[in-house]
């Protein structure tokens, strides 16, 4: 008997406080401990994609499903050393989230593709 009642005050949900709330962290790329945390997993490499960097200055990689934009850009800026112009993301449907990073023209995306060594 005492069991039932240990495992019914067990399933009750427990209302938390207001004060109890959590906080939210919006740049998940800033320094932590003196090092970037790892946003960029690796480059997405397809013939549609190197026809985006051919065409578009344009580089895709996937990334953590918990980066945005703002980390990511600055992430790629850090590592890269170049300059981004827009960052766009998506998540695919076998739950990847893929990031699109556009170059400003003065930076050449097939450059840091061949520093990557994938061409």
């Amino acid at each position: 008997m005492a069991d039932a009642n240990k495992k019914e005050a067990a399933k009750k949900p427990v209302a938390k406080k207001a004060d109890e709330k959590k906080s939210v962290d919006r740049k998940p790329a800033e320094k932590k401990g003196g090092a970037m945390m790892n946003l960029l997993k690796y480059p997405y490499l397809t013939e549609k994609s190197m026809t985006l960097v051919e065409r578009a200055n344009t580089i895709t990689f996937i990334v953590d499903m918990k980066a945005d934009k703002q980390g990511i850009r600055d992430e790629f800026e850090g590592v890269f050393e170049v300059k981004v112009a827009k960052v766009n993301v998506l998540v695919t449907p076998d739950g990847k989230k893929k990031a699109f990073v556009k170059l400003t023209p003065e930076f050449k995306a097939g450059d840091v593709v061949t520093k990557l060594g994938v061409v």
